[in-house]
C-alpha cells in the first residue's frame, strides 16, 4: 500500500512539473498570438495584456495577407513545394527502402553503406556543386529545383528501411509463390504494413520543407517564387517597427504546421508503436 502511495505521489509531482513546463513552453506562442490581435501601442504595455483591450485582428491579418507584400502568394508557393516534395520523397524513399531491405543483389549492403555515408557530409558542402548543376540545366530560380533538392532523402531511406525489415519474409515468399513480382509485393503487401511509418516520415518531410530557409535563399531569386520563410524574413525587414504585423505573419506561418501535426499525430503514434514491435 505504501509503495502504491509512493508511486501515485511521484506521478502527481511529475504531472505538476510537466504542466508548468508546458505552460512555460507555450507562453511565447500565446504572446505571439495575442500581439497579432493588438494595436501597435498596446504591444509593450506592462503588465502584459494577454487579452487585448482594443482588437485590431482584422486590420493586421488583412495587411499581412493582402497588403503590399501578400502572404497568400507565398503560402501557395510553400504549399506547392512542400506537398510535391513530400509526395515524391515518400515514393522515392519507400522504393529505395524496400529495395535495400527485401531485394538481395550483389554488393547491396555495401551500396547501402555508401548511401548512408553521404548523410555524414554537411549539406553546406554540396551547395556550390548543386548551385552550378542546377544553373547549367535550367532549374535555378524555379520551384522544380527546390522540389528535386528535397525529394531524395538518405534519412528517409534509412528510416523506412528499418520498418520494411520488420515485414515478415514469409509474407514475401508466399506472394512470390503466388506469382507476384516485387512491384506488386511492394504496393499490395509491404507498403500497407508500414503505412504508419510512411505517414510519420511524410509529416516530418512536410515540416522540414515548409521550414527550409537555406535552399530557397540560395536557389530562388524572384520575389514571386519566395516561400514562407523567405517572405517572412523580408516582411520583417520591411515592417521592422510594426510588431503586430510581424506577429500576425509569424502566426500565419506556423498555422499549417499545427494543422498537419494535429491531423497526423495519430499516424506518428502508430509509427512509433510499429517501430517498437518487430516480427
Amino acid at each position: 500500500m505504501n509503495s502504491l502511495k509512493h508511486i501515485n505521489i511521484k506521478k502527481i509531482i511529475v504531472t505538476i512539473v510537466m504542466f508548468f513546463c508546458s505552460i512555460a513552453f507555450l507562453l511565447p506562442f500565446i504572446w505571439m498570438l495575442s500581439t497579432s490581435f493588438k494595436i501597435e501601442g498596446d504591444v509593450f504595455t506592462f503588465p502584459i495584456q494577454w487579452i487585448p483591450d482594443t482588437w485590431n485582428m482584422i486590420n493586421n491579418y488583412n495587411e499581412v495577407w493582402f497588403g503590399d507584400y501578400p502572404f497568400y502568394l507565398y503560402y501557395w508557393n510553400s504549399i506547392k513545394v512542400a506537398v510535391l516534395t513530400t509526395l515524391v520523397s515518400c515514393v522515392v524513399s519507400s522504393l529505395a527502402a524496400y529495395g535495400f531491405s527485401k531485394i538481395r543483389f550483389p554488393a547491396g549492403s555495401w551500396l547501402f553503406l555508401i548511401v548512408l555515408a553521404t548523410y555524414m557530409v554537411p549539406p553546406q558542402a554540396s551547395l556550390v556543386p548543386q548551385f552550378l548543376l542546377f544553373r547549367s540545366i535550367g532549374l535555378f530560380d524555379s520551384h522544380l529545383g527546390l522540389i528535386l533538392l528535397g525529394s531524395f532523402s538518405v534519412l528517409g531511406t534509412f528510416m523506412l528501411r528499418q520498418f520494411f525489415m520488420g515485414v515478415h519474409t514469409d509474407l514475401i515468399d508466399a506472394a512470390k509463390i503466388d506469382g507476384a513480382g516485387h512491384w506488386k509485393i511492394f504496393w499490395k503487401i509491404a507498403l500497407p504494413i508500414v503505412r504508419p511509418a510512411v505517414a510519420t516520415y511524410a509529416i516530418l518531410r512536410f515540416i522540414w520543407t515548409w521550414n527550409d530557409y537555406q535552399n530557397p535563399l540560395i536557389f530562388l531569386r524572384t520575389d514571386e517564387l519566395y516561400t514562407i520563410p523567405l517572405a517572412l524574413q523580408k516582411f520583417t525587414t520591411i515592417n521592422g517597427e510594426f510588431y503586430t504585423l510581424i506577429m500576425a505573419g509569424a502566426v500565419s506561418a506556423i498555422l499549417p504546421l499545427l494543422i498537419v501535426f494535429i491531423i497526423g499525430q495519430k499516424h506518428v503514434i502508430e509509427g512509433i508503436a510499429l517501430g517498437g514491435v518487430k516480427g
